[in-house]
């Protein structure tokens, strides 16, 4: 009797923490944030696989990324590969903007 008690009062305290996130949003911006934290690549962690630093320009990424697709096409592997255009990727979003920006 006790533990059923017990299960309900937990059951209407997590219903209750749920309401209250949803309000402020935070449950839609924890999922959001998990989504991409598993998924996409940091910065940091891009610019290690190309070997770039926080300095370098759009086309110097873009040689790097073009040497290293190449060199994996033929000796590495599709995981390294891919690897390589993730971190292409996530730094394109990165200078893409900055770039359309100084065009204007």
């Amino acid at each position: 009797m006790g533990s059923g008690i017990m299960a309900r009062a937990f059951v209407q305290a997590y219903r209750q923490a749920l309401a209250n996130a949803s309000k402020n949003g935070v449950a839609q911006e924890a999922v959001q944030n998990i989504r991409r934290g598993s998924k996409m690549m940091t910065e940091a962690e891009a610019r290690q696989i190309l070997g770039v630093t926080e300095n370098a320009t759009w086309e110097e990424i873009l040689q790097k990324y073009d040497n290293l697709f190449e060199r994996n096409a033929k000796n590495g592997t599709f995981y390294l590969q891919s690897k390589v255009h993730r971190a292409k990727e996530c730094l394109e979003t990165i200078h893409q903007p900055k770039e359309q920006s100084t065009n204007e």
